[in-house]
């Protein structure tokens, strides 16, 4: 019995039409994008470091990839995109997304939680403020260091983080200022270029050398050096650039805390010493109307003694700790804001380098710790 008894003729002779050159290349096009958008956004992207607050754990120039799964992908909260483009469409400066279709916050299940010490991705939040007023999954990529996780309570002491009391461990490759004092000599300034050590002079015998702790030790035993110190600021000395910017708060980069970094489920006691802390966090990244009129506290047009947080924060700091833009002057970091973490170096340029000597080759598919 014929099955195919329902065809004409016409159609059983008829040849499939071709596709043409144009129509391949398109169709491949297509696929390419598809297939990389969803590499890109469920499992690894790669990135590049622009500046040196992590230095010299990552260097400027550093091409990093970027994985997604570790900490579960974040499903698109600004869906509607141009490919390829974050935030800003190439040559004509334009937005690269359409807000009209807007996703809350989703992530699909990890691998891990977010740990003390990982090298973290995640958009800048002060990006939610003006100019920029971006969405969450479109605000500028940073890369910092965590030093704290949800009910942590975080101080820096000397420069030295203490978490829940304990000196954390700091960064093998961290730096700081130091003073250098000499006998009178110059220090040579290409060895310090040699070194990746950027360096002031203030005196005829005076220094401020940005180094590693390791560097500062070799240094100290040059026989022109006479000193070599942190140069930090003092306790109890009010800068009004860190967060939370209250004079009541009397800290600086050096010396900071201590406080507790939000969890999700905390409910923190409201009130003038906590307000500060707490205020952006409750109204910016959890989308509650916040007043303050008089001595009372009103969210979402009623009184409140207490918050209790809807979503994990993390304390995020850059390595170069003496030239870093980090939690340190902006606060803290909420978890919808998390990318991913940073896993290995496959490239790395140096700018200053030659032609031939651009490439840094001992960096290369370099883990980051």
């Amino acid at each position: 019995m014929n099955l195919k008894f329902w065809k004409t003729k016409n159609d059983s002779t008829k040849p499939k039409k071709k596709k043409s050159k144009g129509r391949e290349w398109l169709d491949a096009i297509i696929f390419a994008v598809i297939a990389a958008t969803l590499i890109r956004g469920l499992f690894l992207e790669a990135y590049t470091i622009p500046t040196g607050s992590m230095e010299k754990s990552l260097l400027v120039g550093d091409f990093l990839f970027v994985s997604k799964v570790n900490y579960g992908a974040r499903v698109p909260m600004t869906p509607v995109a141009f490919p390829f483009a974050h935030h800003t469409m190439p040559l004509i400066g334009t937005k690269a997304y359409w807000e009209g279709i807007k996703l809350g916050y989703h992530r699909l299940p990890g691998l891990q939680e977010i740990k003390r010490n990982d090298v973290v991705v995640f958009n800048y939040p002060m990006e939610a403020d003006s100019p920029f007023y971006r969405p969450v999954d479109k605000r500028e990529n940073y890369i910092k260091r965590c030093q704290a996780i949800p009910g942590d309570t975080l101080r820096i002491i000397n420069a030295q983080v203490y978490v829940n009391g304990k000196p954390a461990e700091n960064p093998h490759f961290g730096q700081i200022t130091y003073f250098v004092q000499t006998d009178g000599t110059d220090l040579n300034p290409q060895t310090l270029k040699d070194m990746n050590i950027e360096f002031a002079q203030n005196a005829i015998d005076a220094y401020s050398l940005r180094m590693t702790s390791e560097q500062a030790n070799e240094i100290r035993h040059w026989p022109i050096i006479k000193k070599v110190v942190p140069q930090l600021l003092p306790p109890n000395t009010y800068d009004p650039e860190v967060f939370p910017h209250d004079s009541h708060f009397v800290w600086n980069q050096d010396n900071y805390g201590p406080l507790i970094v939000p969890k999700k489920g905390w409910t923190v006691k409201l009130d003038s010493m906590t307000y500060p802390l707490y205020e952006r966090a409750i109204r910016v990244y959890e989308g509650n109307k916040v007043e303050k009129k008089g001595n009372d506290i009103l969210i979402n047009s009623k009184k409140a003694n207490s918050y209790t947080f809807k979503l994990n924060y993390y304390w995020m700091m850059g390595d170069n700790r003496h030239n870093s833009l980090d939690s340190r002057f902006w606060g803290f970091v909420p978890e919808d804001h998390i990318v991913g973490k940073a896993l290995f170096i496959w490239m790395s340029f140096d700018s200053n380098g030659s032609f031939l000597n651009s490439i840094r080759w001992n960096r290369l598919f370099k883990g980051i710790h």
